[in-house]
């Protein structure tokens, strides 16, 4: 194991939330597993067993604690391009494992040590030597500890619970379940909280976060794009509308959510549309993708020391990535408020309608097909330049193929270059799009002019070289000290 037992069990003492989702301790006198902030009685040092995952915990016959529940914790938050070439491809086969646990596909490895560029053997013995755990059991992790969420977060039926964590029976979900937890879906179901749905039937669920988290900021960043109809923010509050289809799910469904910090508790609570049910799975994955919730604060604000702004900064992302591009192209010398009065336009004008408990907020954006199929002077008739919306049916007609290259953890490069070869996708949109779809860390964006404002006011540079080459200290975190010389430019306005 990398962990220092002695080190691991002083921060499980302390109970340390920078080891929170990177750091789980099984207890051999109780055979359960905790996070290292849980707060029952800290362990004997001689009962406790370390472990990097979840996985590992229960391939290790632990179970988890049904107090700090485990399935809440935060992602490891590891960078994408400080790791050697095996370690880098073990970590983007965990991410696209998730998203088949999270849709309910079969893993096919085949296919995907195909897309890798590797054999299928050379595939399963690096994720082995990574994670600790055989693909396959890290796959069975997630799907248990989604379907342990759901029971003690809702009053599903069992069966329902089954199929929306990735089971495709019941009988083999409550086999399963019964040998790894050593109790039946039932049994956990009369020993958790008592919590329910709302009056609506809406799905409640809980993610954790690291902390600092400058919520207030994210939300601001995201409040001054929201488009009305879709997207609005209140406090520290955020609520829209979602289609389950722009997750990567095969679920069609169309729906709303909210969601709500609790600071305090490092705490995020997510509310679901009944209709966005089957999707959860994969909703809380890109709701943790959308707020960056699987952050590591003290890394990313230790690489960045000397750069103005608060600790805690996260890297806004975004739930349907085709309405991120399209908004990305509307903004183009524009103002943001004026990209946001376009956008408003088009899904006024082709966006569908959709219930939710908020007025104001009742349209979903326009699907891909139904862009793909208009003629670009419908779009310019809106006020939109026309070799813009020439960009955005373009756009649209190619999503389908663009989509390959958002798989979680995929690199930028290639989804960059495709999108450069669209009509009026230029370099700084295409690394724009792809520094929040694929929640980038290390974007740059080249030419931006408030980044070069901000770098000649801060550091005397008086070119894209020279912000370039002052850029690379603060690899692997660029894009959020893309972020911090934006806002700096707005504390000294």
């Amino acid at each position: 194991m990398p962990f220092d037992p002695d080190a691991a069990y002083l921060a499980v003492c302390a109970r340390d939330a920078r080891f929170d989702g990177r750091l789980f301790v099984g207890v051999t006198s109780t055979g359960v597993y905790c996070r290292p902030i849980c707060r029952v009685r800290t362990p004997r040092r001689e009962n406790c067993r370390f472990f990097e995952s979840a996985a590992q915990a229960e391939a290790q016959s632990f179970r988890p604690c049904l107090k700090c529940r485990p399935e809440a914790a935060p992602g490891p938050g590891l960078a994408w391009s400080v790791m050697d070439a095996s370690r880098t491809l073990a970590r983007q086969a965990a991410g696209w494992l998730d998203a088949q646990a999270a849709c309910g596909d079969a893993p096919a490895l085949g296919a995907l040590a195909a897309r890798l560029g590797v054999s299928d053997r050379h595939l399963r013995r690096i994720f082995q030597a990574e994670h600790g755990v055989t693909p396959l059991q890290y796959v069975q992790t997630r799907r248990l500890l989604t379907a342990k969420q759901l029971l003690t977060d809702t009053r599903w039926p069992v069966a329902q619970v089954a199929l929306a964590s990735g089971f495709r029976s019941v009988r083999r979900f409550n086999a399963a379940f019964a040998e790894s937890y050593r109790m039946s879906p039932t049994r956990l179901r009369g020993a958790r909280d008592a919590r329910a749905e709302d009056a609506a039937g809406s799905l409640g669920l809980q993610l954790g976060f690291r902390t600092p988290f400058d919520a207030p900021r994210l939300l601001r960043f995201l409040a001054q794009r929201a488009i009305p109809g879709i997207e609005a923010v209140d406090g520290l509050r955020i609520r829209r509308t979602v289609r389950a289809c722009a997750l990567g799910t095969r679920v069609d469904a169309r729906g709303w959510i909210e969601a709500a910090f609790d600071p305090g508790a490092a705490r995020l609570h997510l509310r679901i549309a009944p209709a966005l049910a089957p999707a959860s799975a994969a909703l809380c994955a890109g709701v943790r993708r959308w707020l960056d919730l699987d952050a590591a604060p003290d890394a990313v604000d230790a690489a960045l020391r000397g750069l103005p702004g608060e600790p805690g900064l996260r890297l806004p992302g975004g739930l349907d990535a085709f309405e991120l591009a399209v908004r990305a192209v509307l903004g183009q010398q524009v103002t943001v408020a004026g990209a946001r009065t376009l956008a408003r336009r088009l899904v006024e004008r082709f966006g569908e309608p959709v219930p939710t408990p908020w007025p104001g907020i009742d349209r979903l954006f326009p699907a891909p097909g139904r862009l793909a199929a208009s003629a670009p002077e419908e779009i310019a008739a809106l006020g939109i330049i026309r070799a813009r919306a020439q960009g955005i049916v373009a756009l649209a007609r190619a999503w389908p193929q663009l989509s390959a290259h958002l798989a979680p953890h995929r690199p930028p490069e290639p989804l960059i270059a495709a999108l450069c070869e669209l009509p009026g996708i230029g370099p700084w949109t295409a690394h724009y799009i792809a520094m929040r779809a694929l929640g980038w860390p290390d974007a740059f964006l080249p030419r931006d002019v408030a980044v070069l404002k901000a770098m000649k006011q801060l550091y005397g540079c008086a070119s894209q070289r020279d912000a370039d080459a002052r850029a690379e200290a603060w690899r692997p975190w660029r894009a959020y000290a893309v972020l911090r010389l934006w806002n700096s430019l707005e504390t000294a306005a």
